[in-house]
């Protein structure tokens, strides 16, 4: 008789994963007292059904406009390292926010990546993380007690990059199998006007109804990201892509919240201005984070501890782009213009770059999971 525990055909990321599609459907009971803000019952629905839901006008007075600041300041940073480095002559201070790291990256091509690796999060992002009407509406999605998730996002999607264009893909497809069945949802933030002109996201609607997680392949391009193929999708996850896709621009001041199930990618940028974007995850802290024992999440509201003081120190002093660089055995260099992790263990390799080729044969054997 031919065992039905056969798993050799299976890929290496889907290994013993059962889905489990009531956790990313079903909302949670719903808080009983009205808070500042809190979503419509409309939007929570959405969120449920379709997989992300857009929040405009949400954030209030000053709140972005102090996060555009630490960036400022993060730029700033790049640039003095890159400078003292020898890596750049200039150090283009006389452009703004949108335009200065476009103009050291064509000086030093990479630079983008060097800026994300460093990691830094500043109060003005830490504020956001812990914003208190914001997290009024993360509790409408996992309940109460809310950890912030270890992977959070500072994105520069500098004009024409390849390295700052994201194909599609499940945000669960970085993590381990630990957190296939945690809801974590996102809060994507543009920090400009997004369109489809300078690379706002686009989904798969309900995309993540069947609670499945798709084969993915790694890397995309010149990059380190995992891919999605379409016809993957739509064999797995039941969609229509011809029906399905939406284009979600998000005006600045609002946000999309997605499901970290459902396929999504960001456009290409064809604008002359860099759009900045934060993301931010929030889950359940009695469940896993799945981020491969690299770094955990840090508690930000407790229904035992209403009054909790959040402990940022061990979560911050943690560079998690540090920590995933040595869990596949490679020294970290402050000026290495490539990104590597242990996702690209989990899935299969179908097109090598000099991301993926840092990685020795040694380092690719298989994943424990």
């Amino acid at each position: 008789m031919e065992s039905n525990n056969d798993t050799s055909e299976v890929p290496l990321g889907l290994k013993g994963v059962t889905p489990h599609p009531e956790v990313f459907t079903i909302p949670p009971p719903q808080p009983k007292e009205k808070k500042p803000g809190q979503l419509t019952s409309q939007q929570v629905h959405q969120f449920f059904d379709e997989g992300y839901v857009l929040v405009e006008n949400y954030f209030q007075n000053g709140e972005l406009e102090a996060c555009k600041e630490a960036v400022n300041g993060l730029v700033d940073e790049c640039a003095n390292k890159l400078y003292n480095g020898g890596k750049i002559k200039k150090l283009y201070k006389e452009l703004g926010l949108f335009k200065r790291l476009t103009a050291i990256e064509k000086e030093f091509p990479g630079a983008n990546i060097v800026f994300i690796k460093s990691g830094k999060m500043p109060q003005a992002f830490r504020d956001l993380y812990s914003n208190e009407r914001l997290l009024n509406a993360i509790e409408q999605l996992i309940g109460p007690d809310i950890m912030g998730h270890p992977v959070w996002n500072l994105r520069t999607k500098t004009p024409r990059n390849e390295a700052t264009t994201v194909p599609w893909h499940q945000d669960i497809s970085y993590l381990d199998n630990s957190s296939y069945d945690v809801l974590q949802p996102a809060a994507w933030i543009p920090l400009l006007d997004s369109n489809e002109n300078n690379g706002c996201m686009q989904f798969v609607r309900k995309g993540h109804q069947s609670g499945r997680v798709c084969e993915h392949e790694c890397c995309a391009g010149d990059t380190w990201y995992t891919m999605l193929r379409e016809e993957e999708m739509e064999k797995t996850l039941g969609v229509n892509l011809e029906e399905d896709i939406v284009s979600v621009p998000v005006p600045y001041g609002g946000m999309v919240l997605l499901n970290n199930l459902i396929p999504h990618r960001s456009l290409n940028n064809y604008s002359d201005d860099i759009r900045w974007s934060l993301d931010l995850r929030w889950q359940s802290p009695s469940k896993p984070v799945g981020f491969h024992g690299l770094k955990e999440g840090i508690l930000l509201r407790s229904s035992q501890e209403p009054n909790l003081k959040i402990d940022w120190d061990p979560f911050v002093g943690v560079n998690r782009n540090k920590e995933q660089t040595k869990s596949v055995g490679m020294e970290v260099d402050d000026f290495d213009t490539t990104i590597v992790g242990p996702w690209m263990k989990k899935w299969k390799i179908v097109h090598h770059n000099r991301h993926t080729k840092k990685m020795t044969k040694e380092n690719l054997v298989t994943w424990h999971l």
